[in-house]
Parts: structure tokens; sequence; C-alpha cells
């Protein structure tokens, strides 16, 4: 398993936000050198295409242009506001315990966050559009597929052959594999695949390339010709009705971007692809749910598509977050733009099939998602996404972490004063939340229509038991404290992809 770490920016000066001008400055700004932006910027030397056509690689040469961007100002200090978010909270639970009537200002947000809960659940997602018609064939717009790649022998080909047999014509699509310095044997396959697949092009990152996969996503996307861009894991497989599917949703021109549900291959393997499954209908049904009531949908990394003019007017992906997915999401979202999910068909990825990776990946994806609030909360709390969008992102914020950052001190006091946590309002909510999303986003799934009281049964002992999985992100969710109080040094651990034997996807 490969780590890589790098320096965190904890500088304490923060651009300042309080006028309207410099808020709208933060998101239309063309002329910032923010790595967020680094969209246009000059590939390092020794970074090599390989062309499909003439079968010879060749160095790349892209001339400089001004990109949009975020300042880079924002991402400064994540350390010194985790610890005065940490102190707040940490201090606000203790005074709710100490005064008279603490326990009512719980049970008023529980009150208030269950009103929403109520619109969420009862919401009617949106119908399935038809896909791209036979028809209509000539008009299809261009697509640019993208996978960044580091060491993924054991997968790369499967994806490569998955995603270059779509019902799609060759010559409206392009597939980009970004080879990230590997010390395996990737680009010696993906350069055989060229020879089999004309519409893969290889870009090979250079020894002083970095960003890691925002800044090889970055580098490549000045190369790329598509209306819509397409984002891939490395173990990603997909349905050859991908692009027939996902290119409808796009027709309302607010919409930014889609997310592809993502379904795990591996599932039967043991407790943990298990919980993963589960995980993912969870998430899936939010999805869902969250976009039928305005609020907001998320980017998940595999499988996500984006308006090309909106990610370059969002500045490209950010290399300052370890989640690049989580942050565009935000991104996009104060930029006005909406982000759609497709349910079917899923992308299917490989779970994690270990406590340890697990742990690994889901602390990185804790961390990433905590650090959005850190570095856009000023805008967030201007509106600027609107009430609709801000309120759902406040009340899942509460779930994700506020809860678990409770916990600790919320048990030590009611352990002193011999009383229940003031937060088991909240905690029951959220339980009861994750027991009904996952039940019904499992029938989803599976497209389990029908009543039949066996099925039912056994998807809801599926869902109880997904429950019990979910209850790690009560660990993982404590990220608030941990970036307040370690050392400015950020890890992050690779996930190892081993190649299943037999990957499905849903159709």
């Amino acid at each position: 398993m490969q780590e890589s770490s790098w320096p965190e920016n904890d500088d304490r000066s923060e651009l300042n936000l309080d006028t309207p001008d410099l808020a709208q400055e933060e998101l239309k700004s063309l002329t910032s050198n923010s790595k967020v932006g680094k969209v246009f910027g000059i590939p390092d030397i020794g970074d090599r295409v390989f062309d499909t056509e003439t079968k010879t690689e060749f160095p790349v040469a892209v001339s400089v242009s001004g990109s949009p961007s975020f300042p880079e100002n924002l991402y400064r200090g994540r350390r010194g506001k985790a610890a005065a978010v940490l102190t707040a909270i940490w201090g606000g639970t203790i005074a709710l315990h100490l005064i008279s009537w603490g326990a009512w200002v719980v049970w008023g947000l529980t009150v208030l966050l269950w009103m929403q809960a109520l619109r969420v659940l009862f919401a009617e997602p949106k119908p399935a559009l038809p896909p791209l018609s036979d028809e209509s064939r000539e008009d299809w717009p261009y697509v640019s597929l993208l996978v960044a790649a580091k060491n993924e022998e054991a997968v790369i080909a499967r994806f490569v052959q998955s995603i270059c047999n779509l019902d799609y014509p060759i010559d409206r699509y392009e597939v980009w594999a970004i080879d990230d310095r590997s010390s395996d044997s990737t680009a010696l396959v993906l350069e055989q695949l060229t020879k089999q697949y004309p519409q893969l092009k290889v870009f090979s990152r250079g020894a002083n390339a970095s960003g890691g996969k925002s800044g090889a996503l970055n580098q490549v996307l000045p190369l790329t010709r598509g209306e819509f861009v397409g984002i891939f894991d490395a173990d990603a497989t997909v349905t050859p009705d991908l692009l027939r599917r996902v290119l409808p949703v796009f027709d309302r021109s607010q919409v930014g971007a889609v997310q592809v549900r993502k379904a795990i291959a591996n599932a039967a393997v043991n407790v943990w692809t298990r919980g993963q499954e589960a995980e993912m209908a969870l998430d899936s049904f939010f999805q869902q749910q969250r976009i039928a009531i305005g609020g907001i949908g998320e980017l998940r990394g595999n499988g996500q598509f984006m308006r090309r003019t909106a990610l370059e007017r969002c500045g490209g992906w950010n290399e300052e977050t370890i989640t690049d997915d989580l942050d565009l999401t935000v991104r996009l979202h104060l930029d006005q733009w909406d982000i759609e999910f497709l349910a079917f068909p899923a992308v299917s990825e490989e779970g994690v099939t270990n406590a340890r990776a697990l742990w690994h990946q889901r602390n990185r994806w804790a961390e990433g998602g905590y650090q959005r609030y850190l570095d856009y909360w000023r805008l967030i709390l201007r509106n600027r996404m609107g009430t609709g969008k801000t309120w759902d992102l406040f009340g899942f914020w509460v779930s994700q972490y506020l809860l678990p950052t409770v916990a600790l001190p919320d048990c030590v006091m009611s352990i002193v004063l011999r009383r229940m946590p003031l937060a088991s309002p909240l905690t029951f909510m959220t339980l009861t939340l994750s027991l009904v999303g996952m039940f019904v986003g499992l029938r989803r799934t599976r497209k389990e229509t029908q009543f039949e009281v066996k099925r039912v049964f056994v998807t809801l002992l599926q869902a109880l038991r997904g429950t019990v999985y979910m209850l790690h992100w009560l660990l993982v969710g404590t990220v608030t404290a941990r970036i307040a109080v370690r050392p400015k040094r950020l890890k992050w651990v690779k996930t190892v992809h081993q190649g299943a034997a037999k990957l499905t996807c849903d159709s």
C-alpha cells in the first residue's frame, strides 16, 4: 500500500469576504494562480502523450491562458479553523448541560431537522429521462472520459475494455488514461491497449508532477475537447448505454454535473463489502431525495460527469484537498450550478475488503468532506447556494460531523450529571433516517417494486445490518478533533485494487 504526504499551509491569514464585491470576485476571478485553477497551465517537463494514430510519443506543450479559480487564501489555516470549531462545539455542549433550558435547544433543533427530514423522505424522485435516440445521432455531443491511474495494472485493462466499448460513435468520444508515474506495469498495459482502441489516448506524467489526482486531471483537461467531461476510477466498469443515459440529464442548462450511482461489484465477498453495498444504496436514496426537494446533489469521484463550461468556470480540480469530488461539489453549487443524479445504469467499482483499508478510505473521505466546510464557510453562510441548498447542507453536517464531535463531551457530562445525553434526539433521528433510507435504497437499486413478505423481510435485515455497519462513521466523524490537534501533515493512503474475477454493472 503506497503512501504520500505533503505539508498543509497553515497560514492564519484569510481573505476578507465582508463585502458582496469581494465574495463575487472569489467565485469569478480569472487571474488567480491558485492550484485550484491550474486548468490551462504548462505541463511539467517530462510529460508525454501517446498518439494512437502515429503510434509515437511526444512531449506536451500547452499555451498559457487565464483560468477561473478560487483564491488560494481560502485553503489556509484549516487547523486553526478546526480548533475554533472544536472549542465552540465542546464548549457549547458543556454549557447546554449546565443551563436549565439546554435540552430545549436540542429538541428545537431536532424538530426543525425532522421537518426537513420528512420532506426528504416523502419527496418524489425525478423520473428517468429516455436515452439518446438513434435518430439524433448526428447531433450527439463530443465527450471526453478521463481516468487517473497509479499502479493499477490489476484493473486498468478491464476498465479500458469496458469504457471503449460504449454504444456511442467512437469519433464522438475520447478516453484519456493518465499514468501518474506508476512503478508497475500500468504504462505497458496502456500502451498495448492503444493498439486496440483508437479512441484511447495515454498521458504520462513527468517526474516533477504534483497535485495527486487533481493535478493529473488539471494537466490533461486542456488536451481534451469534449463538451462534457466524465471522470472514472481505474477499477470502474460500465454498461454500453452509459453515455446515452447520462447526456439527456444535461438538457437543462443549469445542470453543471451529473453523478452516476455507484455499485459495489464484489459485494458478496465478506461483511465489509456487504456493508458498502448497503452504504451505496443509502447514498443513492439520499441523492435522489435531496435533489427532488431542491437540495444538494453530490459528486462521488467515480462516474461523475461535468459540463465543461461549469468545470472551467469553477477553476478545475482543487489540488489543495484530498477529496477533489466533494470540494468540486461545493464550488459548483456556490457558482449556482445544479448537480443531478442518475440511478440507472450504475458504475461498478471494487469495495475494500478489510477493516484497515476501510478505515483509511473513510478517514480520507471524512477529512476531505470536512475541509470544504472549513474552506467555504463564509460563502455558505452568505447563502450563495440558496436557502434550500444551504439548509440541506447544514442538516447533513449535523449528522455527519456535529454528532460525532459532540459525543465525547456529551457522554462525559451525562455521566457526571447522571442524565441522558443531550444529543439523544438527534442520534435517534439520524439512525432512523439511515435505516429507512437504506431499506428503500436497497429496494430501489434492486428494482423491487412488488411487496413480497419474504423479500421485504430479507431487505429489512440487510438494512439493519447496514445501519450497524454505518456506526463506524461515529469514529470517522471525529475528524474535527483530529484536524485541530494533529501536526500540520496531510497523509493519504492509496486504495489498492485487486481486480475481482467477475464484476457486474446494474442496468
